[in-house]
């Protein structure tokens, strides 16, 4: 099966059917490129793209505008021709302008050909620009006054940055696999620093923004050898500006030197104590979008480190009339449709993100009938089922059904005896190098988690019996422990599977914790979550007493799956994944003690849904 969106009846009009009726109608212009000046002086570079008639349609004088803020270059320098120059913006230049949109592209400060040097991961220095970028776009005679933005990852929350200014003309941004928490949803998911963003990803962003073209070559997005660095706007024919602009990107800020300073949520750097990662952050500016922007909301199953969360939260934070989510079997940015019974045919998303987009942007920026207020403003795909479903909110109406851990089983009914389980971590323990972090070093995976078996084989685990029927889940599966630890601090990762009828483990979703992170409180209006909120602050931050049995909850990814008949549900659990994140507590691995059966034992909360099919539930 596929992730077509005619698999099942979710949409009045799927996406596709209404991207039909919207065929490209204009060519694309040649990009004008220029340098924009910021208050502070510091020059950005950007490239704007303007349709342009066919003959047979006129190119339009004034057209709604979408802007995309990249740290990963508008456009490459190329030395031969057939190399693609964008090759992270060709798919909505390609995709919009043709259909009567204007796009702006801005390299962020500190990349590209722009001037500037970048305190942090999306400082509130980018924010203030953006703020500029919107007014300028407002003031050029080919925009019609209505201005969205979007992009996937960095861009994506470029655009809640962008959307959060209360520039008056920006009226939608469609954040694509884009962060709402930097610190929860990326790099200290659980509160536990994750390796693969301080590190890999660090080396990616150090090659662009010095122009190491030899050290991008182990990036194959950006390893055309016709690539010679970042285009240089049109005023700088000797690339003297770009020369300069590149040598003040040395002086950018190092992720996996920073990260350790902002290992609290909002906790501000010893150096200036505004900076901390929540104004580095989408969700801090929320209340600045609510009500004013229309937001698209996109992730997926297989979305970065806990990327699916920011998406979720943003939306149950928003709660407009306006605001939508979607959320597909993708990877971090549809690369690839994670799902394990996809079409034979490929790999790649048959669902076309971008139709959903255009039938948002037209409806909020460009004032077409799109027929968009008739669609439920929650779709989500669910895997096994290989379906699309529709919902009015987020978590979809599902009925809890807790599974109880006891021996080495999944049980359906609490167990009266009492019992205790215990593993010993051991730091060489991974999820495996397919996994859904690979994607955030820029790595190409097609075949997630085909790694999995051989590396869940080294945790602990507990398996069910054979299911009677198929069981739906929609929403968050909650891991309750009753935990003991040897040492003062530790984490936990769990994983869930389905053991089909053949003998095949198949990952379905994660959780993790920092046990010392293990306090729960209420989300603030500002953080609405489906999940147990932590607010990772040093004065909830608790070190665990050794050997003492505590309650601990784990909040595992979001998922829609459908577990079929015959299939036994897996619990694995282990208190490292080598490949991905750091030691915890470093260099003394815990040995944890779990309390099995009785009223306080742990337990598994699956959200599961009643479908009806004809007359009869499943």
């Amino acid at each position: 099966m596929s992730d077509s969106d005619v698999n099942g009846t979710a949409w009045t009009i799927p996406p596709s059917a209404y991207c039909a009726r919207r065929p490209a109608r204009w060519m694309t212009g040649a990009p004008t490129s220029h340098y924009l000046t910021m208050q502070d002086g510091c020059r950005l570079a950007l490239d704007v793209y303007l349709p342009e008639g066919d003959g047979v349609d006129a190119a339009p004088t004034s057209v709604p505008v979408i802007a995309i803020m990249t740290p990963y270059y508008k456009r490459f320098k190329v030395t031969a021709p057939g190399a693609e120059p964008a090759p992270n913006i060709a798919i909505y230049r390609d995709f919009f302008v043709p259909r009567g949109y204007a796009l702006v592209v801005l390299d962020v400060r500190g990349s590209g050909a722009s001037f500037g040097r970048r305190d942090a991961f999306r400082s509130p220095k980018e924010r203030g620009d953006y703020l500029a970028l919107a007014q300028w776009i407002s003031e050029q005679p080919w925009c019609d006054g209505s201005i969205g933005a979007t992009g996937i990852s960095y861009l994506g929350a470029a655009a809640c940055f962008f959307g959060s200014t209360g520039h008056p003309a920006i009226k939608a941004v469609a954040p694509l696999f884009a962060v709402s928490d930097t610190y929860s949803d990326h790099v200290f998911p659980g509160g536990i620093m994750c390796k693969t963003v301080t590190s890999n990803y660090d080396d990616l962003i150090r090659a662009l923004d010095w122009d190491l073209r030899d050290e991008l070559k182990a990036y194959p997005y950006f390893s055309d050898p016709r690539y010679a660095g970042p285009a240089p706007v049109d005023e700088d024919t000797s690339e003297v500006l770009l020369a300069q602009a590149i040598e003040e990107h040395k002086d950018n800020f190092m992720l996996r030197d920073m990260a350790p300073e902002m290992s609290f949520r909002e906790e501000g750097c010893l150096h200036d104590p505004e900076l901390h990662s929540g104004v580095c952050s989408p969700y801090w500016y929320l209340k600045e979008v609510a009500g004013k922007v229309a937001v698209y909301s996109v992730s997926g199953w297989y979305d970065g480190s806990a990327f699916v969360h920011g998406s979720i939260s943003r939306f149950m934070t928003q709660k407009g009339k306006n605001d939508r989510l979607l959320l597909g079997p993708w990877d971090h940015g549809a690369r690839t449709n994670g799902s394990p019974w996809r079409s034979p045919s490929g790999s790649a998303p048959e669902f076309s993100i971008l139709s959903e987009v255009l039938r948002f942007f037209d409806h909020h920026l460009a004032g077409l009938d799109t027929g968009l207020e008739a669609e439920q403003p929650v779709h989500y795909f669910c895997t096994h089922a290989e379906e699309w479903r529709k919902a009015p909110d987020w978590p979809p109406a599902a009925s809890p059904k807790f599974w109880y851990l006891h021996g080495e089983k999944l049980l359906p009914e609490q167990p009266d005896a009492v019992s205790t389980a215990s593993f010993q971590t051991r730091f060489t323990v991974s999820s495996g190098c397919h996994s859904r972090f690979e994607r955030l070093s820029a790595q190409p995976v097609v075949q997630y988690y085909q790694d999995w078996p051989e590396n869940e084989a080294q945790m602990t685990s507990f398996l069910s019996d054979p299911l009677p029927t198929d069981v739906e889940l929609a929403g968050h599966v909650l891991l309750e422990l009753s935990l003991s630890s040897s040492e003062m601090d530790g984490a936990i990762f769990a994983y869930l599977s389905e053991v089909d009828t053949n003998g095949r483990l198949i990952y379905i979703n994660e959780g993790c914790l920092r046990l010392a992170h293990r306090k729960v409180s209420e989300a603030p209006d500002h953080y609405k979550t489906a999940w147990p909120f932590r607010d990772y602050s040093r004065n909830n931050a608790q070190r665990m007493s050794p050997s003492v049995i505590e309650n601990i909850q784990i909040a595992m990814l979001p998922i829609g799956w459908k577990l079929a008949a015959g299939s036994r549900l897996k619990l694995s659990l282990s208190g490292a994944d080598a490949q991905h994140f750091q030691q915890v507590p470093h260099g003394r691995p815990p040995r944890y003690t779990l309390q099995l059966g009785g009223v306080t034992g742990c337990r598994l909360q699956l959200p599961v849904v009643e479908r009806q099919v004809g007359r009869r539930r499943i």
